[in-house]
């Protein structure tokens, strides 16, 4: 399918099918971490913790590609992978709060409390996520199109033929990566009601044969 051939992007301009939903991806596995982080901490059910990291993890795996692309992307359009821009620090500074978060469960041993303390650490981590890379970036300077006076996307280059891809990829980009936590949390789950004998609780037989997909 033809895009806008502008000057510098030219066919680089197809990572935004890549880029850009991989971000959003991200934001919505973070909220889902988020929300069930909040739940954890009202109702202690150590189900709502499987929940919050699994998306969590999943969350900071598509940072990862989310952040190589643009890097990438930058290599060509912006002469460096990385430039200091604002966005990227941000989005940088971001990263390193949501790694800080898998070493914190990593270093503590008892489960209720890591559950506690991580939930409370990824209220915090969200957040700190919202002003460094949505709030901060508009309010200087940026390379990154739709901030510091910079024109996003949509009001230049974003044609019809690009709109038709790039909403499919957005969709099917979150619901991959929605998938991708499912399968981690279904085994999560298991993992817990084996270890800590909550089989019939948990209902651990029909978590089994949602992860075989059987009914």
């Amino acid at each position: 399918m033809p895009v806008p051939r502008l000057n510098i992007l030219n066919e680089t301009i197809r990572n935004l099918y890549f880029h850009v939903p991989m971000w959003f991806t991200m934001i919505v596995l973070f909220v889902g971490a988020f929300g069930y982080s909040i739940k954890y901490l009202r109702t202690g059910d150590l189900k709502d913790d499987v929940y919050a990291v699994q998306f969590t993890n999943t969350g900071i795996f598509f940072s990862i590609l989310g952040m190589l692309t643009g890097m990438e992307w930058a290599q060509y359009t912006w002469g460096a992978a990385w430039s200091n821009d604002p966005k990227q620090l941000g989005t940088a500074l971001s990263m390193l709060i949501y790694f800080a978060y898998t070493i914190l469960r990593g270093g503590l041993k008892d489960d209720e409390k890591k559950a506690k303390i991580s939930a409370v650490y990824n209220v915090f981590a969200f957040a700190m996520m919202i002003p460094l890379i949505f709030i901060l970036p508009r309010m200087v300077d940026s390379l990154h199109p739709g901030n510091g006076g910079n024109p996003a996307f949509k009001q230049y280059d974003l044609d019809s033929g690009m709109r038709m891809v790039f909403y499919p990829a957005v969709i099917g980009w979150i619901l991959l990566g929605m998938w991708i936590a499912t399968l981690k949390i279904r085994l999560g789950i298991v993992k817990y009601a084996r270890e800590f004998g909550l089989e019939e609780k948990w209902d651990f037989e029909s978590e089994k044969r949602n992860i075989r997909g059987e009914k």
